[in-house]
Protein backbone atom coordinates (compact mmCIF):
# COMPACT_ATOMS: atom_id res chain seq x y z
CA UNK A 1 0.00 0.00 0.00
CA UNK A 2 1.03 3.40 -0.93
CA UNK A 3 0.63 5.52 1.84
CA UNK A 4 -0.02 9.44 0.04
CA UNK A 5 0.10 12.96 1.52
CA UNK A 6 -1.91 15.51 -1.17
CA UNK A 7 -0.94 18.97 -0.98
CA UNK A 8 -2.92 21.04 -2.80
CA UNK A 9 -4.96 24.95 -1.60
CA UNK A 10 -8.10 24.25 -3.20
CA UNK A 11 -10.35 21.97 -0.75
CA UNK A 12 -12.11 20.34 -4.08
CA UNK A 13 -8.78 19.60 -5.74
CA UNK A 14 -8.38 17.52 -3.24
CA UNK A 15 -10.88 16.29 -2.48
CA UNK A 16 -11.25 15.15 -5.86
CA UNK A 17 -8.02 13.68 -6.58
CA UNK A 18 -8.46 11.62 -3.08
CA UNK A 19 -11.76 10.31 -4.30
CA UNK A 20 -9.81 9.01 -7.49
CA UNK A 21 -6.57 7.37 -5.66
CA UNK A 22 -8.47 5.96 -3.01
CA UNK A 23 -10.42 4.05 -5.69
CA UNK A 24 -7.46 2.82 -6.86
CA UNK A 25 -5.84 -0.73 -5.40
CA UNK A 26 -2.47 -0.25 -3.79
CA UNK A 27 -3.08 3.22 -2.93
CA UNK A 28 -4.18 5.29 0.75
CA UNK A 29 -4.65 8.81 0.85
CA UNK A 30 -3.85 8.97 4.52
CA UNK A 31 -3.01 13.23 5.10
CA UNK A 32 -3.96 16.47 3.33
CA UNK A 33 -2.38 19.52 3.31
CA UNK A 34 -3.08 23.10 1.84
CA UNK A 35 0.05 25.20 2.62
CA UNK A 36 3.87 24.00 2.65
CA UNK A 37 3.73 24.30 6.69
CA UNK A 38 0.75 21.64 6.82
CA UNK A 39 2.31 19.79 4.63
CA UNK A 40 5.32 19.63 6.74
CA UNK A 41 3.41 18.75 10.19
CA UNK A 42 1.82 16.07 8.53
CA UNK A 43 5.20 14.04 6.93
CA UNK A 44 7.10 15.08 10.21
CA UNK A 45 4.09 12.58 11.95
CA UNK A 46 5.50 10.05 10.09
CA UNK A 47 3.44 7.43 7.68
CA UNK A 48 3.60 8.99 4.24
CA UNK A 49 5.54 7.23 1.31
CA UNK A 50 4.50 9.96 -1.58
CA UNK A 51 3.88 13.23 -1.10
CA UNK A 52 1.62 14.36 -4.40
CA UNK A 53 2.23 18.59 -4.81
CA UNK A 54 1.28 21.27 -6.33
CA UNK A 55 3.09 24.49 -6.66
CA UNK A 56 0.75 27.23 -6.53
CA UNK A 57 0.28 27.84 -2.63
CA UNK A 58 -0.84 30.29 -0.17
CA UNK A 59 2.58 31.76 0.93
CA UNK A 60 5.58 29.27 0.54
CA UNK A 61 5.28 27.80 -3.13
CA UNK A 62 5.85 23.74 -3.43
CA UNK A 63 8.86 24.50 -4.17
CA UNK A 64 9.70 25.35 -1.32
CA UNK A 65 7.26 22.66 0.40
CA UNK A 66 9.32 19.87 -1.21
CA UNK A 67 12.60 21.48 0.05
CA UNK A 68 11.09 21.41 3.39
CA UNK A 69 9.60 18.03 3.52
CA UNK A 70 12.61 16.63 2.05
CA UNK A 71 14.83 18.05 4.75
CA UNK A 72 12.40 16.53 7.87
CA UNK A 73 12.04 13.25 5.56
CA UNK A 74 15.22 12.39 3.09
CA UNK A 75 12.99 9.33 2.34
CA UNK A 76 10.09 10.92 1.41
CA UNK A 77 9.36 10.82 -2.53
CA UNK A 78 7.75 13.67 -4.41
CA UNK A 79 5.76 13.96 -6.97
CA UNK A 80 4.59 17.46 -8.86
CA UNK A 81 1.13 17.88 -10.08
CA UNK A 82 0.55 21.48 -10.76
CA UNK A 83 -0.88 23.16 -14.29
CA UNK A 84 2.72 24.99 -14.69
CA UNK A 85 4.40 23.36 -17.35
CA UNK A 86 7.25 25.55 -18.12
CA UNK A 87 10.77 24.39 -17.83
CA UNK A 88 11.66 26.82 -14.99
CA UNK A 89 9.40 25.09 -12.74
CA UNK A 90 10.37 21.42 -13.28
CA UNK A 91 13.89 22.49 -13.31
CA UNK A 92 13.66 23.91 -10.34
CA UNK A 93 10.99 21.69 -8.47
CA UNK A 94 13.39 18.66 -9.59
CA UNK A 95 16.55 20.51 -7.89
CA UNK A 96 14.89 21.01 -5.11
CA UNK A 97 13.93 17.10 -4.54
CA UNK A 98 10.73 15.88 -6.94
CA UNK A 99 11.54 12.77 -8.55
CA UNK A 100 8.61 13.44 -10.96
CA UNK A 101 6.18 16.22 -12.67
CA UNK A 102 2.74 15.82 -14.35
CA UNK A 103 0.25 18.49 -15.42
CA UNK A 104 -2.84 18.68 -14.41
CA UNK A 105 -4.03 17.77 -17.73
CA UNK A 106 -2.49 14.72 -17.12
CA UNK A 107 -4.96 11.44 -17.46
CA UNK A 108 -5.36 9.44 -14.23
CA UNK A 109 -3.21 6.41 -15.64
CA UNK A 110 -0.53 8.78 -15.81
CA UNK A 111 -0.98 9.69 -12.37
CA UNK A 112 -1.38 6.43 -11.13
CA UNK A 113 1.92 5.15 -13.01
CA UNK A 114 3.76 8.09 -11.90
CA UNK A 115 3.12 7.40 -8.27
CA UNK A 116 4.00 4.24 -8.67
CA UNK A 117 7.44 4.96 -10.61
CA UNK A 118 8.04 7.52 -7.90
CA UNK A 119 7.06 5.28 -4.79
CA UNK A 120 9.86 3.22 -6.09
CA UNK A 121 12.70 5.77 -6.71
CA UNK A 122 11.81 6.06 -10.21
CA UNK A 123 11.90 9.33 -12.34
CA UNK A 124 8.32 9.64 -14.37
CA UNK A 125 7.65 13.29 -16.15
CA UNK A 126 4.05 13.84 -18.13
CA UNK A 127 4.65 14.19 -22.34
CA UNK A 128 3.86 17.82 -21.99
CA UNK A 129 6.54 18.51 -19.44
CA UNK A 130 9.61 16.67 -21.57
CA UNK A 131 8.18 18.29 -24.59
CA UNK A 132 8.65 21.95 -22.48
CA UNK A 133 11.85 20.98 -20.97
CA UNK A 134 12.67 19.92 -24.78
CA UNK A 135 11.69 23.26 -26.45
CA UNK A 136 13.36 25.44 -23.65
CA UNK A 137 16.43 27.23 -24.79
CA UNK A 138 20.05 26.92 -24.06
CA UNK A 139 20.12 30.23 -22.76
CA UNK A 140 17.20 29.77 -20.53
CA UNK A 141 18.73 27.04 -19.03
CA UNK A 142 21.87 28.12 -18.51
CA UNK A 143 20.77 31.02 -16.81
CA UNK A 144 17.79 28.51 -14.27
CA UNK A 145 21.23 26.49 -13.64
CA UNK A 146 22.53 29.28 -12.04
CA UNK A 147 19.76 29.84 -9.69
CA UNK A 148 19.21 27.32 -5.98
CA UNK A 149 15.74 26.46 -5.85
CA UNK A 150 15.81 28.63 -3.03
CA UNK A 151 17.27 31.76 -5.24
CA UNK A 152 14.07 30.72 -7.81
CA UNK A 153 11.74 31.23 -5.15
CA UNK A 154 12.58 34.55 -3.68
CA UNK A 155 12.48 35.70 -7.68
CA UNK A 156 9.66 34.31 -8.66
CA UNK A 157 7.84 36.17 -5.23
CA UNK A 158 10.28 39.24 -5.95
CA UNK A 159 8.60 39.42 -9.61
CA UNK A 160 5.49 38.82 -8.71
CA UNK A 161 5.33 42.14 -6.40
CA UNK A 162 5.82 40.80 -3.06
CA UNK A 163 7.88 43.08 -0.72
CA UNK A 164 11.07 41.87 1.17
CA UNK A 165 8.97 41.14 4.39
CA UNK A 166 6.16 39.77 2.48
CA UNK A 167 8.63 37.15 1.19
CA UNK A 168 10.70 36.45 4.72
CA UNK A 169 7.11 36.14 6.01
CA UNK A 170 6.09 33.40 3.56
CA UNK A 171 9.87 31.60 3.27
CA UNK A 172 10.03 32.05 6.73
CA UNK A 173 13.42 33.68 6.43
CA UNK A 174 14.59 37.39 8.03
CA UNK A 175 14.46 40.12 5.92
CA UNK A 176 18.53 40.04 5.66
CA UNK A 177 18.46 36.54 4.13
CA UNK A 178 16.23 37.69 1.57
CA UNK A 179 18.02 40.92 0.97
CA UNK A 180 20.89 38.70 0.81
CA UNK A 181 19.27 36.15 -1.97
CA UNK A 182 18.11 39.37 -4.23
CA UNK A 183 21.59 40.52 -4.23
CA UNK A 184 22.58 37.13 -5.58
CA UNK A 185 20.32 36.61 -8.16
CA UNK A 186 20.87 40.30 -9.42
CA UNK A 187 24.37 38.93 -9.53
CA UNK A 188 23.68 35.86 -10.91
CA UNK A 189 21.35 37.30 -13.61
CA UNK A 190 23.47 40.26 -14.59
CA UNK A 191 20.42 42.36 -13.13
CA UNK A 192 21.57 45.66 -11.65
CA UNK A 193 18.06 47.70 -11.27
CA UNK A 194 15.00 46.23 -10.10
CA UNK A 195 13.38 45.93 -13.67
CA UNK A 196 16.13 44.58 -15.17
CA UNK A 197 15.55 41.83 -12.80
CA UNK A 198 11.97 41.43 -13.13
CA UNK A 199 12.40 41.35 -17.35
CA UNK A 200 14.53 38.44 -16.80
CA UNK A 201 11.76 36.93 -14.73
CA UNK A 202 9.30 37.43 -17.44
CA UNK A 203 11.85 36.17 -20.07
CA UNK A 204 12.11 32.71 -17.92
CA UNK A 205 8.50 32.40 -17.84
CA UNK A 206 8.54 32.59 -14.20
CA UNK A 207 5.73 35.63 -14.34
CA UNK A 208 3.54 37.66 -17.23
CA UNK A 209 3.07 41.34 -17.43
CA UNK A 210 -0.02 42.67 -16.11
CA UNK A 211 -2.88 42.93 -18.61
CA UNK A 212 -2.79 46.53 -18.24
CA UNK A 213 1.13 46.27 -18.61
CA UNK A 214 1.22 44.36 -22.08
Amino acid sequence: MIRILLLDDHVVVRTGYRRLLDAEDGFEVVAEAATADEACACVARGGIDVAVTDLSLRGSSGIEAIRRMLAREPALKVLVLSMHDHAGYVTQATRAGALGYLTKSSEPIELFDAIRAVAAGRRAFSADVLEALARSSVECKKILARLTPREFEVLRLAASGDSSAEIASSMHLSPKTVHNHLSTIRSKLEANNDFKLIHEAVRLGLVSFPAQLA
